[in-house]
């Protein structure tokens, strides 16, 4: 019988696709903390009941028996909070429920304490030739990436406490079959056939096919070398912005019709507007080295980019068509 595992978040992008790489197991048992309804989980998944991650929830229960704990919910990053303090409403859920969950894991036994992360924890980007390393000195800037950095401080401060490891994992921006929000936007342009001013864009900017990332925490499950240890994880391949959307185009069978507009006037621009933040995504450069996860897991992303995109994009015309 395999190890039982307890999965947060099981619901949500990431955390479904983890859901469905831990059931593929066979003999493995899995227990995940849903909040309302269970009916979008796989059937052989035990649903726990919660409302939220509350500084008090009493996890004692849906514990018993756990062997490894994966960590993937969160309250996320927004570009526009509408909470009169951010900082503590992230807080309250990223670092105190995070906390609770964690403590009542090692008082119940669990060997190990997977939490999903975040890059922005290192910052908020890397200027031209330089990348991100797991070890960096952390940089948050923003209430999400503080929240973030403060959890993973406090879960390697319990870890010492107890018998039961750590794992820290800072994806970078996740892509994949199912994705929303801005690379969602990105595909429905590239369908219709917009003229998008981004041809100019030679910014480098690392990303992480959802089945990579969902492979990295398979591999920090057991590996014994991912005991306390904090990684990033990207696709090995860094993309200009261009480059992604003429990728995502080929992908989608689709033209990029890309206008050779300077990045420093799509920045101007956008600053007009009120977009600095986007254009920032856009522009500018977000690099990782992700060569302590190879080195010390023996660790390799396992899809190609131009695989990863073209699941994408089959994913996101097969919806259009239901």
């Amino acid at each position: 019988m395999s190890a039982k595992v307890f999965l947060t978040g099981a619901t949500g992008f990431v955390g479904s696709a983890i859901l469905r790489q831990l059931l593929a197991v066979p003999g493995r048992e899995v227990a995940c903390a849903v909040r309302g309804t269970s009916a979008r989980l796989a059937s052989d998944a035990q649903p726990v009941r919660c409302d939220d991650f509350a500084v008090d929830g009493d996890w004692q229960q849906a514990l018993a028996g756990v062997d490894v704990v994966i960590h993937s919910a969160a309250r996320v990053h927004v570009m526009n909070d509408t909470e009169q303090d951010p900082l503590a409403a992230f807080r309250q859920v990223n670092v105190q429920g995070t906390l609770n969950l964690a403590r009542h894991a090692a008082v119940a036994g669990a060997r190990r304490f997977i939490f999903i992360s975040s890059i922005k924890v290192n910052g908020e980007g890397t200027v031209p030739g330089q990348a991100y390393r797991a070890d960096d000195t952390p940089a948050p800037s923003d209430p999400y990436g503080i929240s973030k950095f403060e959890a993973e401080q406090q879960l390697l401060e319990l870890a010492r406490g107890f018998a039961m490891d750590v794992v820290i994992i800072r994806p970078v921006l996740v892509y994949g079959p199912g994705v929303k929000a801005n690379f969602l936007s990105m595909m429905r342009w590239l369908d219709r056939g917009v003229v998008l001013p981004f041809g100019a864009i030679h910014n480098r900017r690392s990303l992480v096919a959802l089945d990579n990332l969902v492979d990295l925490v398979i591999t920090c499950m057991a590996h014994p070398a991912a005991a306390n240890q904090r990684f990033l994880v990207s696709d090995g391949e860094d993309l200009s912005t261009s480059q992604l959307l003429t990728r995502m185009a080929q992908a989608l069978g689709k033209p990029a019709r890309l206008l050779p507009v300077p990045a420093w006037a799509l920045q101007a621009g956008a600053r007009l507007v009120g977009r600095k933040a986007l254009s920032k995504r856009l522009c500018g450069s977000l690099a990782v080295d992700i060569g302590k996860t190879r080195e010390l897991l023996g660790w390799a992303p396992p899809v190609k980019v131009d695989t990863a995109l073209q699941a994408a994009a089959r994913h996101y015309q097969e919806s259009l068509r239901k």
